[in-house]
C-alpha cells in the first residue's frame, strides 16, 4: 500500500506527497499532459523537442543542470505519445533547489533563438542516428503508419518527418508551451523524506504564483474499427529478415488492456513463453522473438516480432505465428499458466514501487489516468481475469482482419 495526500492549488496544479523517511532523499517529479498524439500533424516531434529545451534554461537560471548538481541532485526526463515527465532526486535538505528550478522554467522558459537552434540539432541528429541509419530504425515509423489511419499515435514520439523538426519556427515553439505547459495541465509529485505540510508550503511559494493558463480538452479522431488485413514490404540493408505483426486493443483503462497484458506474457514472456519455446527452441524459425503492447492510453497496438534465422522463409516465419495464435484462441489458458504470469505482473508491480522515484513515476501516472488510487488498488483487475476471458479476447483482437504485417526483407 502506497500512503500519499493529495491537494489541488487555486491555479489548477495537482500536488500529491509520499512520505518516506526511509531515505535521506527526495524525488520532485513534474508531468505534463501532452504527448506527440498532441501535436499539430504538420509539426510533429514537438512534444519531444520539448523536453530537450526545457533544460536549456529559464529566465533566471541559464543552465538548469548546474545549480541542481551543486545541491547533489541528478535529472533526466522522457515523452511519450501520451506525456511529458521531468524528474529529478536530491537530498531531501536541498529539495526547495527543485522547486526553485522547476517552477522557473514552467514560468518562464527562456525563449533563445540560439536555445532553439542548439536543440533542434541535438534532435535531428537523434533521429539521423536512431531512426535513419540505424538498421531496423524506420520499423516502427513504417508500422505506426500502416496500422493508424486517423489517430495521432500514426507517427513516432521523435516526430513524422525529419523536416518538421528542422523548420520549427519560434512563434510555433512558444503557442506549444503556452499550449501545454501550464499548472493546469501539470501534475506535481513530491516522494521521500519529506513532510506534507513542508510541500504545501513550497508548492504555494514556488508554483503558486504562476498563472493557471487554458485547460487543455482533446479532441482527437478516433481510430476506426479495421475491417481488413493490411501487409506491406520492405527491403533494407539489414543483417537478418525481421516479421513484424500487430493487432489493434483496447485503451489502457480498459478490461481488454489487461487481458493483453497478460495475453503477452503467456506469448512472448521470456524464455518460457509459447512462442520461444515453439518458433526459437524446437522449430528454430528466428533467432529471438518477443510479444508486447504499448501500454497506450488511447487503443492501443498489440505486437509479435522477430528477427529470422537464415534461410528460413517469411512465409513460414507467419504462418507459424499464425499457428501459435490460433492456439490460444482455440483452448483456454490452464489456471496454472494464468496464475504464473498474473505472479509474474504481480512481481513486477512490487520491484517498480521499491524506489522512491519509480513511486513518484507511478502516482503521477496514475493521476493522469485521473485516479491515483489505481497504483494500489489495480493487481486486482489483473487477479479478475479468467482463462475464459483470455480465450474471448484473443479471437476478438487477433483477428486477421485486425491486422498490420510487415515483412522487413534484408537485401
Amino acid at each position: 500500500m502506497i500512503l500519499y495526500e493529495r491537494f489541488v492549488l487555486d491555479n489548477g496544479l495537482r500536488v500529491l506527497v509520499h512520505e518516506d523517511h526511509s531515505t535521506p532523499m527526495a524525488v520532485v517529479n513534474i508531468l505534463y499532459d501532452v504527448g506527440a498524439r498532441d501535436e499539430n500533424p504538420e509539426q510533429t516531434g514537438f512534444a519531444h523537442l520539448f523536453e530537450h529545451l526545457m533544460f536549456g534554461g529559464s529566465i533566471h537560471i541559464p543552465d538548469y543542470d548546474e545549480p541542481l548538481q551543486r545541491a547533489g541532485g541528478e535529472n533526466n526526463a522522457y515523452t511519450t505519445n501520451d506525456l511529458t515527465n521531468y524528474y529529478c532526486q536530491l537530498p531531501a535538505q536541498n529539495i526547495e533547489t527543485a522547486f526553485w528550478l522547476e517552477s522557473d522554467r514552467m514560468m518562464g522558459l527562456a525563449f533563445s533563438e540560439k536555445s532553439l537552434a542548439v536543440q533542434k540539432k541535438v534532435v535531428c541528429e537523434e533521429f539521423r542516428e536512431h531512426y535513419i541509419n540505424k538498421p531496423y530504425g524506420d520499423v516502427w515509423h513504417i508500422m505506426r503508419d500502416l496500422a493508424y489511419t486517423q489517430h495521432p499515435y500514426r507517427w513516432m514520439t521523435i516526430g513524422k518527418e525529419l523536416s518538421h523538426v528542422e523548420n520549427a519556427k519560434m512563434d510555433d515553439v512558444k503557442h506549444f508551451f503556452f499550449k501545454h505547459y501550464r499548472p493546469v495541465n501539470a501534475i506535481l509529485v513530491v516522494a521521500g523524506n519529506v513532510k506534507v505540510d513542508q510541500i504545501k508550503r513550497l508548492a504555494e511559494k514556488w508554483f503558486g504564483p504562476i498563472p493557471m493558463g487554458d485547460k487543455y480538452h482533446r479532441h482527437l479522431p478516433a481510430e476506426p474499427r479495421q475491417l481488413a488485413a493490411r501487409k506491406k514490404e520492405v527491403y533494407a540493408d539489414v543483417p537478418f529478415d525481421a516479421f513484424i505483426k500487430t493487432w489493434h486493443m483496447d485503451a489502457r483503462l480498459e478490461k481488454g488492456y489487461y487481458v493483453m497484458d497478460l495475453a503477452s506474457e503467456i506469448l512472448g514472456g521470456g524464455g518460457s513463453s509459447r512462442l520461444y519455446q515453439s518458433l526459437v527452441k524446437e522449430k528454430q524459425l528466428f533467432t529471438g522473438v518477443d510479444c508486447h503492447h504499448f501500454g497506450s492510453i488511447d487503443n492501443g497496438l498489440m505486437a509479435i516480432e522477430g528477427k529470422l534465422v537464415k534461410g528460413v522463409s517469411m512465409e513460414a516465419a507467419s504462418q507459424a505465428v499464425n499457428e501459435e495464435i490460433e492456439k490460444i484462441q482455440a483452448s483456454m489458458v490452464s489456471e496454472i499458466e494464468l496464475q504464473k504470469v498474473k505472479n509474474k505482473t504481480e512481481s513486477v508491480i512490487a520491484f517498480e514501487d521499491m524506489g522512491v522515484m519509480s513511486r513518484a513515476n507511478s502516482l503521477a501516472m496514475y493521476e493522469l489516468l485521473g485516479d491515483a488510487e489505481l497504483m494500489n488498488t489495480e493487481l486486482d483487475r489483473y487477479q479478475e481475469i479468467t482463462g475464459e476471458d483470455v480465450q474471448q479476447y484473443c479471437r476478438e483482437v487477433f483477428r486477421e482482419d485486425n491486422s498490420n504485417t510487415l515483412f522487413y526483407f534484408s537485401k
